[in-house]
Protein backbone atom coordinates (compact mmCIF):
# COMPACT_ATOMS: atom_id res chain seq x y z
CA UNK A 1 0.00 0.00 0.00
CA UNK A 2 1.15 3.89 -1.29
CA UNK A 3 -0.25 4.56 1.85
CA UNK A 4 -2.88 4.98 4.59
CA UNK A 5 -6.44 6.35 3.14
CA UNK A 6 -8.97 8.28 5.10
CA UNK A 7 -12.30 9.09 3.54
CA UNK A 8 -13.78 12.48 4.05
CA UNK A 9 -16.97 14.43 2.93
CA UNK A 10 -16.36 17.08 0.18
CA UNK A 11 -18.03 20.38 0.03
CA UNK A 12 -19.88 19.23 -3.15
CA UNK A 13 -21.02 16.33 -0.90
CA UNK A 14 -18.79 13.51 -2.84
CA UNK A 15 -16.38 11.45 -1.36
CA UNK A 16 -12.99 11.79 -1.41
CA UNK A 17 -10.03 10.68 -0.20
CA UNK A 18 -7.32 12.07 0.96
CA UNK A 19 -3.63 10.42 1.91
CA UNK A 20 -3.06 10.31 5.97
CA UNK A 21 0.89 11.07 6.60
CA UNK A 22 2.82 7.95 8.38
CA UNK A 23 3.52 8.30 11.87
CA UNK A 24 6.49 9.55 12.71
CA UNK A 25 9.42 7.36 13.78
CA UNK A 26 9.07 6.45 17.40
CA UNK A 27 4.69 7.14 17.69
CA UNK A 28 2.95 4.41 18.76
CA UNK A 29 0.65 3.03 16.25
CA UNK A 30 -3.10 2.43 16.67
CA UNK A 31 -1.96 -1.51 15.50
CA UNK A 32 1.43 -2.26 17.07
CA UNK A 33 1.66 -4.75 19.63
CA UNK A 34 3.73 -3.51 22.50
CA UNK A 35 4.07 -6.97 24.09
CA UNK A 36 5.94 -7.55 20.43
CA UNK A 37 7.96 -4.19 20.79
CA UNK A 38 9.68 -4.95 24.08
CA UNK A 39 10.11 -8.46 22.98
CA UNK A 40 12.15 -6.93 20.08
CA UNK A 41 14.03 -4.24 22.50
CA UNK A 42 15.14 -7.20 24.30
CA UNK A 43 16.89 -8.70 21.49
CA UNK A 44 18.22 -5.75 20.55
CA UNK A 45 20.00 -5.38 24.11
CA UNK A 46 22.20 -7.70 22.91
CA UNK A 47 25.11 -6.79 20.61
CA UNK A 48 26.20 -9.14 19.15
CA UNK A 49 25.15 -13.56 19.69
CA UNK A 50 27.98 -14.04 21.65
CA UNK A 51 27.49 -11.46 24.65
CA UNK A 52 26.19 -12.68 27.55
CA UNK A 53 23.88 -10.73 29.84
CA UNK A 54 22.26 -10.82 33.04
CA UNK A 55 18.86 -9.35 34.07
CA UNK A 56 20.15 -6.50 35.46
CA UNK A 57 22.24 -4.79 32.00
CA UNK A 58 19.20 -6.07 29.82
CA UNK A 59 16.69 -3.91 32.24
CA UNK A 60 18.90 -1.15 31.99
CA UNK A 61 19.48 -1.38 28.52
CA UNK A 62 15.78 -1.34 27.73
CA UNK A 63 14.44 0.62 30.47
CA UNK A 64 11.98 -1.79 31.07
CA UNK A 65 11.02 -3.22 34.70
CA UNK A 66 12.82 -5.70 36.04
CA UNK A 67 10.13 -8.14 37.08
CA UNK A 68 8.89 -7.54 32.79
CA UNK A 69 12.09 -8.26 31.86
CA UNK A 70 12.52 -11.35 33.43
CA UNK A 71 9.61 -12.53 32.11
CA UNK A 72 10.23 -11.57 28.67
CA UNK A 73 13.52 -13.28 28.89
CA UNK A 74 12.34 -16.72 29.86
CA UNK A 75 9.65 -16.45 27.01
CA UNK A 76 12.20 -15.73 24.72
CA UNK A 77 13.98 -18.63 26.04
CA UNK A 78 11.08 -21.12 25.94
CA UNK A 79 10.82 -19.93 21.86
CA UNK A 80 14.36 -20.31 21.47
CA UNK A 81 15.28 -16.37 20.56
CA UNK A 82 17.40 -16.48 23.41
CA UNK A 83 19.52 -19.44 25.43
CA UNK A 84 20.63 -19.53 29.15
CA UNK A 85 24.73 -18.91 29.45
CA UNK A 86 25.29 -20.02 33.18
CA UNK A 87 23.19 -19.60 36.12
CA UNK A 88 22.07 -15.71 35.76
CA UNK A 89 23.02 -15.26 31.61
CA UNK A 90 21.36 -15.02 28.64
CA UNK A 91 22.21 -15.22 25.33
CA UNK A 92 21.07 -14.06 22.12
CA UNK A 93 20.42 -16.65 18.94
CA UNK A 94 19.02 -14.16 16.23
CA UNK A 95 21.73 -12.08 14.55
CA UNK A 96 20.19 -8.32 14.16
CA UNK A 97 21.01 -6.15 11.47
CA UNK A 98 22.96 -3.50 12.91
CA UNK A 99 23.35 -0.32 11.39
CA UNK A 100 26.67 -0.03 11.90
CA UNK A 101 30.07 -1.82 13.02
CA UNK A 102 32.64 0.03 14.75
CA UNK A 103 35.76 0.02 13.91
CA UNK A 104 38.33 0.94 16.85
CA UNK A 105 41.90 0.87 17.10
CA UNK A 106 43.99 0.08 19.63
CA UNK A 107 47.75 0.61 20.37
CA UNK A 108 49.15 -1.76 23.04
CA UNK A 109 51.82 0.29 25.28
CA UNK A 110 53.90 -3.20 24.96
CA UNK A 111 53.86 -6.40 24.55
CA UNK A 112 56.59 -7.38 26.99
CA UNK A 113 54.73 -6.00 30.09
CA UNK A 114 52.45 -9.14 31.94
CA UNK A 115 50.25 -6.17 32.58
CA UNK A 116 49.55 -4.88 29.32
CA UNK A 117 49.33 -8.24 27.93
CA UNK A 118 46.32 -8.64 30.15
CA UNK A 119 44.59 -5.56 28.76
CA UNK A 120 45.10 -6.54 25.48
CA UNK A 121 43.70 -10.33 25.89
CA UNK A 122 40.65 -8.70 27.76
CA UNK A 123 40.02 -6.06 24.57
CA UNK A 124 40.13 -8.57 22.15
CA UNK A 125 37.57 -10.79 23.61
CA UNK A 126 34.99 -7.88 24.63
CA UNK A 127 35.48 -6.33 21.11
CA UNK A 128 34.56 -9.69 19.32
CA UNK A 129 31.64 -9.89 21.78
CA UNK A 130 30.70 -6.31 21.08
CA UNK A 131 30.66 -7.39 17.50
CA UNK A 132 33.53 -4.36 16.79
CA UNK A 133 36.83 -4.61 15.03
CA UNK A 134 39.87 -3.70 16.74
CA UNK A 135 42.54 -2.95 14.82
CA UNK A 136 45.51 -3.62 17.01
CA UNK A 137 49.25 -1.76 16.46
CA UNK A 138 52.31 -1.99 19.13
CA UNK A 139 53.97 1.12 20.68
CA UNK A 140 56.92 -0.91 21.99
CA UNK A 141 57.46 1.88 24.45
CA UNK A 142 59.18 4.42 21.65
CA UNK A 143 57.35 7.81 20.62
CA UNK A 144 58.01 7.61 17.22
CA UNK A 145 56.37 4.29 16.59
CA UNK A 146 53.58 5.58 18.68
CA UNK A 147 53.12 8.56 16.56
CA UNK A 148 53.17 6.53 13.69
CA UNK A 149 50.49 4.27 15.11
CA UNK A 150 48.55 7.41 15.55
CA UNK A 151 48.63 8.76 11.81
CA UNK A 152 47.69 4.93 10.84
CA UNK A 153 44.81 5.18 13.04
CA UNK A 154 43.87 7.87 10.85
CA UNK A 155 44.85 7.19 7.59
CA UNK A 156 42.73 4.01 8.68
CA UNK A 157 39.29 6.15 9.57
CA UNK A 158 38.72 4.33 12.64
CA UNK A 159 35.78 4.92 15.06
CA UNK A 160 37.14 5.60 18.07
CA UNK A 161 40.91 5.03 19.40
CA UNK A 162 42.00 3.54 22.92
CA UNK A 163 45.78 4.31 23.10
CA UNK A 164 47.99 3.00 25.55
CA UNK A 165 51.60 5.06 25.60
CA UNK A 166 53.54 6.13 28.23
CA UNK A 167 55.67 8.74 26.77
CA UNK A 168 54.29 12.66 27.85
CA UNK A 169 56.85 13.57 25.61
CA UNK A 170 54.35 13.59 22.71
CA UNK A 171 51.44 13.21 24.22
CA UNK A 172 50.27 16.31 23.16
CA UNK A 173 51.24 15.35 19.07
CA UNK A 174 49.15 12.31 19.84
CA UNK A 175 46.06 13.82 20.67
CA UNK A 176 46.57 16.50 18.18
CA UNK A 177 46.41 13.93 15.51
CA UNK A 178 43.25 12.59 16.54
CA UNK A 179 41.21 15.65 16.88
CA UNK A 180 42.16 17.09 13.93
CA UNK A 181 40.74 13.66 12.28
CA UNK A 182 37.86 14.39 14.76
CA UNK A 183 38.37 11.03 16.17
CA UNK A 184 37.86 10.59 19.76
CA UNK A 185 40.30 8.34 21.78
CA UNK A 186 40.77 7.14 25.61
CA UNK A 187 43.78 7.15 27.02
CA UNK A 188 45.20 4.52 29.29
CA UNK A 189 47.25 4.91 32.27
CA UNK A 190 48.58 8.21 30.67
CA UNK A 191 45.74 11.39 30.51
CA UNK A 192 46.79 13.02 27.31
CA UNK A 193 45.05 16.09 26.09
CA UNK A 194 41.47 15.73 25.18
CA UNK A 195 41.26 12.00 25.57
CA UNK A 196 38.92 10.44 28.06
CA UNK A 197 41.11 8.69 30.56
CA UNK A 198 41.18 5.04 31.82
CA UNK A 199 43.32 3.82 34.30
CA UNK A 200 44.52 4.16 38.05
CA UNK A 201 44.51 6.69 40.36
CA UNK A 202 48.05 6.78 40.86
CA UNK A 203 48.48 8.11 43.97
CA UNK A 204 46.00 6.51 46.08
CA UNK A 205 47.52 3.27 44.47
CA UNK A 206 50.53 4.46 45.36
CA UNK A 207 49.83 5.35 48.92
CA UNK A 208 47.77 1.84 49.73
CA UNK A 209 50.78 0.04 49.33
CA UNK A 210 53.07 2.69 51.23
CA UNK A 211 50.90 2.41 54.56
CA UNK A 212 51.02 -1.58 54.19
CA UNK A 213 55.12 -1.32 53.48
CA UNK A 214 55.39 0.93 56.73
CA UNK A 215 52.96 -1.18 58.97
CA UNK A 216 54.64 -4.51 57.75
CA UNK A 217 58.31 -2.40 58.80
CA UNK A 218 57.15 -1.45 62.65
CA UNK A 219 55.61 -5.71 62.85
CA UNK A 220 58.73 -6.65 61.33
CA UNK A 221 61.88 -4.46 61.46
CA UNK A 222 62.72 -3.19 65.16
CA UNK A 223 64.91 -0.36 64.35
CA UNK A 224 62.60 0.78 61.32
CA UNK A 225 63.83 0.95 57.45
CA UNK A 226 67.71 2.65 56.67
CA UNK A 227 66.93 3.43 53.35
CA UNK A 228 63.81 3.73 50.89
CA UNK A 229 63.96 2.83 47.05
CA UNK A 230 61.51 3.96 44.72
CA UNK A 231 61.19 2.21 41.10
CA UNK A 232 59.96 4.89 38.65
CA UNK A 233 59.24 5.52 35.07
CA UNK A 234 60.35 9.21 34.33
CA UNK A 235 59.40 9.08 30.58
CA UNK A 236 55.65 9.19 32.02
CA UNK A 237 56.07 11.95 34.08
CA UNK A 238 55.08 12.81 37.22
CA UNK A 239 51.41 10.94 36.34
CA UNK A 240 52.81 7.66 36.53
CA UNK A 241 55.67 8.66 39.42
CA UNK A 242 52.58 9.53 41.02
CA UNK A 243 52.39 6.08 42.53
CA UNK A 244 56.30 6.83 44.03
CA UNK A 245 54.50 10.07 45.75
CA UNK A 246 51.85 8.06 47.31
CA UNK A 247 54.21 5.20 48.59
CA UNK A 248 56.28 8.06 50.77
CA UNK A 249 53.40 9.92 51.81
CA UNK A 250 51.65 6.23 52.76
CA UNK A 251 55.01 5.56 54.38
CA UNK A 252 55.02 9.00 56.74
CA UNK A 253 51.47 8.54 57.23
CA UNK A 254 52.04 5.26 59.50
CA UNK A 255 55.50 5.38 60.54
CA UNK A 256 57.17 8.96 59.76
CA UNK A 257 60.30 6.65 58.04
CA UNK A 258 60.27 8.68 54.69
CA UNK A 259 61.23 12.05 56.58
CA UNK A 260 63.91 10.34 58.55
CA UNK A 261 65.77 7.59 56.20
CA UNK A 262 67.86 8.27 52.78
CA UNK A 263 65.61 7.69 49.22
CA UNK A 264 66.64 6.80 46.32
CA UNK A 265 64.72 6.97 43.41
CA UNK A 266 65.26 5.48 39.85
CA UNK A 267 63.85 5.28 36.55
CA UNK A 268 63.68 1.85 34.65
CA UNK A 269 63.54 2.78 31.46
CA UNK A 270 59.94 2.30 31.08
CA UNK A 271 59.06 -0.56 33.74
CA UNK A 272 60.82 -3.17 32.45
CA UNK A 273 62.66 -6.17 34.17
CA UNK A 274 66.10 -6.30 33.14
CA UNK A 275 66.62 -2.79 32.92
CA UNK A 276 65.17 -2.56 36.75
CA UNK A 277 67.53 -5.63 37.65
CA UNK A 278 70.57 -4.22 36.68
CA UNK A 279 69.99 -0.77 38.74
CA UNK A 280 69.00 -2.72 41.49
CA UNK A 281 72.07 -4.49 41.41
CA UNK A 282 74.27 -1.89 40.97
CA UNK A 283 72.49 0.16 44.37
CA UNK A 284 73.02 -3.27 46.14
CA UNK A 285 76.71 -3.14 45.15
CA UNK A 286 76.92 0.87 45.60
CA UNK A 287 74.43 0.79 49.23
CA UNK A 288 74.76 -2.53 50.98
CA UNK A 289 71.09 -2.14 52.40
CA UNK A 290 70.46 -3.87 55.39
CA UNK A 291 66.82 -2.29 55.48
CA UNK A 292 65.03 -1.40 52.54
CA UNK A 293 61.60 -0.58 51.50
CA UNK A 294 61.08 -0.53 47.92
CA UNK A 295 58.01 0.92 45.94
CA UNK A 296 57.61 -0.44 42.62
CA UNK A 297 56.24 1.46 39.82
CA UNK A 298 54.49 -1.70 38.75
CA UNK A 299 54.81 -5.52 39.48
CA UNK A 300 57.84 -6.62 36.58
CA UNK A 301 60.20 -4.07 38.27
CA UNK A 302 59.01 -4.81 42.10
CA UNK A 303 59.92 -8.71 40.99
CA UNK A 304 63.34 -7.48 39.72
CA UNK A 305 64.11 -5.59 42.50
CA UNK A 306 63.22 -8.78 44.30
CA UNK A 307 65.77 -10.78 42.30
CA UNK A 308 68.06 -8.98 42.79
CA UNK A 309 68.33 -9.09 46.42
CA UNK A 310 67.71 -12.75 46.71
CA UNK A 311 70.79 -13.86 43.91
CA UNK A 312 72.74 -12.34 46.63
CA UNK A 313 71.29 -13.79 49.60
CA UNK A 314 69.98 -10.05 50.88
CA UNK A 315 66.39 -10.89 49.99
CA UNK A 316 65.30 -10.46 53.68
CA UNK A 317 67.29 -7.40 53.86
CA UNK A 318 64.52 -5.83 52.09
CA UNK A 319 60.47 -5.61 51.99
CA UNK A 320 58.72 -4.69 48.22
CA UNK A 321 55.29 -3.51 47.45
CA UNK A 322 54.39 -3.81 43.64
CA UNK A 323 51.48 -2.14 41.24
CA UNK A 324 49.03 -4.30 38.77
CA UNK A 325 47.79 -7.40 41.07
CA UNK A 326 50.17 -9.45 38.37
CA UNK A 327 49.69 -13.39 38.00
CA UNK A 328 53.27 -13.41 38.52
CA UNK A 329 53.14 -11.11 41.31
CA UNK A 330 50.43 -13.47 43.11
CA UNK A 331 52.30 -16.38 42.37
CA UNK A 332 55.42 -15.10 44.03
CA UNK A 333 53.19 -13.67 47.04
CA UNK A 334 52.30 -17.25 47.71
CA UNK A 335 55.83 -18.54 48.23
CA UNK A 336 56.50 -18.76 52.37
CA UNK A 337 58.27 -15.98 53.88
CA UNK A 338 58.49 -13.50 50.30
CA UNK A 339 59.41 -10.30 50.48
CA UNK A 340 56.60 -8.69 48.41
CA UNK A 341 54.81 -8.14 51.14
CA UNK A 342 51.90 -6.45 48.15
CA UNK A 343 51.15 -5.26 45.43
CA UNK A 344 47.53 -2.79 44.35
CA UNK A 345 45.41 -4.88 42.23
CA UNK A 346 43.52 -2.97 38.88
CA UNK A 347 42.57 -6.42 37.53
CA UNK A 348 43.24 -5.98 33.75
CA UNK A 349 41.40 -9.14 33.04
CA UNK A 350 38.26 -6.23 33.50
CA UNK A 351 39.42 -3.80 31.76
CA UNK A 352 38.38 -4.99 27.91
CA UNK A 353 34.68 -4.91 28.87
CA UNK A 354 34.94 -1.85 30.97
CA UNK A 355 36.98 0.07 27.91
CA UNK A 356 34.36 -1.17 25.03
CA UNK A 357 31.40 0.19 26.91
CA UNK A 358 33.13 3.36 27.14
CA UNK A 359 34.08 3.67 23.90
CA UNK A 360 30.19 2.61 22.69
CA UNK A 361 28.82 5.08 25.12
CA UNK A 362 31.39 8.23 23.18
CA UNK A 363 30.43 6.53 19.75
CA UNK A 364 26.59 6.70 21.24
CA UNK A 365 27.44 10.52 22.17
CA UNK A 366 25.76 9.25 25.53
CA UNK A 367 27.04 11.89 28.42
CA UNK A 368 30.74 10.35 29.39
CA UNK A 369 32.97 11.32 32.61
CA UNK A 370 36.58 12.72 31.47
CA UNK A 371 38.43 10.61 33.93
CA UNK A 372 37.15 6.57 34.79
CA UNK A 373 38.95 5.19 37.32
CA UNK A 374 39.42 1.21 37.69
CA UNK A 375 38.69 -0.40 41.35
CA UNK A 376 41.98 -0.57 43.61
CA UNK A 377 42.40 -3.38 46.09
CA UNK A 378 45.61 -4.24 48.02
CA UNK A 379 46.71 -7.76 47.69
CA UNK A 380 48.82 -9.22 50.50
CA UNK A 381 50.28 -13.01 51.08
CA UNK A 382 47.23 -12.76 53.70
CA UNK A 383 44.48 -12.31 51.37
CA UNK A 384 45.79 -13.45 47.61
CA UNK A 385 43.80 -16.31 47.98
CA UNK A 386 40.89 -14.85 48.80
CA UNK A 387 40.85 -11.78 45.58
CA UNK A 388 42.14 -14.54 43.00
CA UNK A 389 40.68 -18.18 44.44
CA UNK A 390 41.07 -19.68 41.01
CA UNK A 391 44.82 -18.85 40.10
CA UNK A 392 45.03 -22.66 40.78
CA UNK A 393 42.90 -22.83 37.02
CA UNK A 394 46.04 -21.42 35.11
CA UNK A 395 48.28 -24.66 36.72
CA UNK A 396 46.62 -27.72 35.81
CA UNK A 397 47.37 -29.32 32.81
CA UNK A 398 44.70 -30.58 29.94
CA UNK A 399 44.14 -33.93 29.33
CA UNK A 400 46.05 -35.28 26.70
CA UNK A 401 43.56 -35.35 23.57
Amino acid sequence: MAGHMDTIIGREGKMKHASKPAPAEGTKRGYTIQAVVRAASIINAFQSTSEVLDLRVVAARTGLHKATTFRLLETLVETRMLERAGKQGYRCCVQTARAKRYRIGYASQSNLLPFTTTVSDSLGVAANAANIDLLVLNNGFSPRVALQNAETFVAEKVDLVVDSQINVAVAAQIAAKFSDARIPFIALDIPHPGAIYYGADNYKAGRMAGRHLARWAEKNWKNGPEQIILLGVDAAGPLLNARLTGVLDGINEVGQYARTVPTHHYDTKGGQFEATLDIVRRHIRRRKPERALVGAVNDSTALAALQAFREVGLERACAIAGQDGSVAAREEMRRASTRLVCSVAYFPEMYGERIIQLALDVLKHKPVAPAVFVPHELITPQNVDKIYPNDSWMKVKPNRV
